[in-house]
Order: structure tokens, then sequence, then C-alpha cells
């Protein structure tokens, strides 16, 4: 099992959620982040005042998934939330030991 974490655009987070659904993953956790990086968000102004925003709202995604669904996964992921744009959408692949629903007590695969 592999747990596929995903930074993207807000836009873009509808189109990502309906493409996962369209290949049979419907189980992930979203999470309204805020990323700092090279690239600068917009001014804004205030009162006469300009200021620059440090922080660029985005959009986490967390899934799990089986070893031989993962480059699918990548792939609706990264097509979905394509923008064209610089900045910082970016996924990591973390390898995942157990999986344990708490409920249930069920391990491996059978929990996610």
């Amino acid at each position: 099992m592999k747990k596929i974490e995903a930074i993207i655009t807000p836009l873009k987070f509808e189109d990502v959620k309906d493409a996962l659904a369209d290949i049979g993953i419907l189980s992930f956790s979203v999470m309204k982040v805020r990323e700092h990086g090279r690239r600068m968000g917009p001014a804004e102004f205030y009162r006469s005042n300009v200021f620059t925003v440090d922080f660029l709202r985005k959009s986490k995604l967390e899934l799990v998934v089986a070893d031989d669904r993962l480059d699918d996964a990548i792939e609706i992921i990264t097509a979905a939330a394509y923008t064209g744009e610089t900045g910082g959408d970016k996924m990591l692949v973390i390898p995942v030991e157990k999986a344990v629903r708490i409920r249930t007590n069920e391990r491996i695969a059978v929990a996610v």
C-alpha cells in the first residue's frame, strides 16, 4: 500500500475528486492548507497600503491506495490537477506498512 499526499490548487479540487470517483477511489481526506515557497502570492490592497501575500491557499489530499492502483491514481490526480501555471502543486508517495480500521480492528488492505 502507498499513501499519496497531493497539494493542489483549490480550484482543481472538484476535478480531482470527480476523476478519482470515476476510477472507484471514493475515500480520501482533504484539508485546506497554506503553502510558502519561491512563488509569492498576489499583492493585496487594504486602506491604500499594499500587502504581499506570503502564503498561497492550497488543498491537500491524502489517500491510501493498493500498489496495483498507484500508477492510475497518480496519473488521474496529475491530469485533473494540471493548471499549466508555475507554483507549488506537488505529490508525494509514501510507503504504508500497516492499516487498521479502529472500529473493527481489520488489518492490511481490507481496512483501506
